[in-house]
């Protein structure tokens, strides 16, 4: 009886953790459609470019994280779709003084 009742209870435990996985991993993935990353690569000349790029473009709208790579003159923005685009983060850019230009994905 008491191993009937350990059964059921483990078997209702182990389909509730299925189940909020299962959620969980389907609003992960809505989520991340609502978002594109983007690499540019971007005339960097100094720390300072670098630095005026991460404290500004973060607060463009729609952008949701930067990551300033000085060394490969690159700048990767994952953005809202429905906030921004790329033509705008590259006025962003421009406005700052950088010319920035998207990287076309490697294609295999």
């Amino acid at each position: 009886m008491i191993m009937k009742n350990f059964t059921k209870t483990l078997l209702i435990c182990l389909m509730s953790i299925f189940t909020i996985c299962f959620f969980t991993q389907e609003n992960f993935a809505k989520k991340h459609k609502k978002t594109k990353t983007v690499v540019f690569k971007v005339e960097m000349d100094c720390h300072t470019c670098a630095k005026k790029i991460k404290d500004n473009i973060p607060f463009e709208k729609g952008v949701r994280n930067l990551i300033v790579n000085f060394k490969a003159k690159e700048v990767t923005v994952t953005y809202k779709l429905k906030s921004t685009n790329v033509k705008t983060l590259v006025v962003a850019f421009k406005k700052l003084g950088f010319k920035a230009v998207p990287k076309r994905p490697n294609r295999a």
